[in-house]
């Protein structure tokens, strides 16, 4: 069973920058690991996501440019790098791990972290 614990969430200005970390119980090597999102009376959308090797990453458009997702298996965590961070990036923030190649598909991952909060606002 695989744990996971995001933290570096919190109140930031429109504008500003945050960076969210995904650490995990054990070896993240044989996972992708993805990071959604969940506004307020929203569905939870896919934000980015990193395969298990690291080659191969991908972003929603919404994020593009911004937001930067990298990991470090030698601590079994992966970050999400936000910046020019805007209101509507106010969201809770999760990572969730499924094995080996990235899925934009909520229900494709195995393991969940609990959350962290997001807020941008002025």
């Amino acid at each position: 069973q695989l744990q996971l614990v995001e933290s570096g969430g919190g109140l930031v200005q429109p504008g500003g920058s945050l960076r969210l970390s995904c650490a995990a119980s054990g070896s993240l090597n044989s996972y992708a690991i993805g990071w959604f999102r969940q506004a307020p009376g929203k569905e939870r959308e896919g934000v980015s996501c990193v395969s298990s090797s690291g080659g191969s990453t991908n972003y929603a458009d919404s994020v593009k440019g911004r937001f930067t997702i990298s990991r470090d298996n030698a601590k079994n965590t992966v970050y999400l790098q936000m910046n020019s961070l805007k209101p509507e990036d106010t969201a809770i923030y999760y990572c969730a791990a499924r094995v080996r190649y990235c899925s934009g598909y909520v229900s494709q991952y195995t393991y969940w972290g609990q959350g962290t909060q997001v807020t941008v606002s002025s």
